[in-house]
C-alpha cells in the first residue's frame, strides 16, 4: 500500500502509489502531453526541436524532458528532442549521461580499480612479522 506524502509540484496531500505526483496534476500532465503530442504528430512539425514545442503549445520545457526521458515521445519519431545531460548539461537524446561524461567516469572507475587492486597486493604482500620484546628489571 502506498504512503502519504505531499505532491512535489503542487504540495497537495496525496497517498503515493504508482505515481509520484497527486491525480491532478496527473491529469493535466496528461493534457500537457496530449498538446504535446497533437502538436508534433503533422508531418510538418516532427522536426520541432524543445524551445519550438514550448513556444507553441505553451507546456513547460520540463514536462517534456520528462516525456522524452519516460520515451513517450521517442526521438527515432522525433529527431530533434533532445533533453540535458543530468551532469553536465550537454543535449542528448538517450540515456542519462552524454558520450563525454561516460567515457570520463568509466576512466575514473577503471582507475580506482587498478588502486583498489594495489592496494590488495600490497597488504597481500605484507610479511607477517612476530616480534617478542624483553623488559629488564632493573633491581
Amino acid at each position: 500500500m502506498g504512503e502519504l506524502m505531499n505532491c512535489p509540484r503542487c504540495g497537495t496531500l496525496f497517498v503515493s502509489g504508482v505515481r509520484s505526483i497527486c491525480q491532478d496534476c496527473y491529469k493535466e500532465e496528461e493534457r500537457a502531453y496530449t498538446t504535446v503530442y497533437d502538436f508534433l504528430r503533422p508531418r510538418k512539425n516532427r522536426q520541432a526541436t524543445v524551445p519550438e514545442i514550448v513556444e507553441a503549445t505553451g507546456v513547460d520545457e520540463e514536462i517534456i524532458f520528462k516525456f522524452v526521458k519516460e520515451r513517450r515521445l521517442r526521438a527515432s519519431q522525433f529527431p530533434n528532442l533532445t533533453f540535458p545531460c543530468e551532469r553536465c548539461g550537454t543535449k542528448i537524446s538517450d540515456g542519462k549521461l552524454c558520450n563525454n561524461c561516460m567515457n570520463e567516469m568509466k576512466s575514473d572507475l577503471d582507475e580506482q580499480k587498478k588502486l583498489d587492486e594495489i592496494s590488495d597486493r600490497n597488504r597481500q604482500n605484507v610479511p607477517e612479522v612476530n616480534t617478542y620484546y624483553t623488559v629488564e628489571k632493573k633491581q
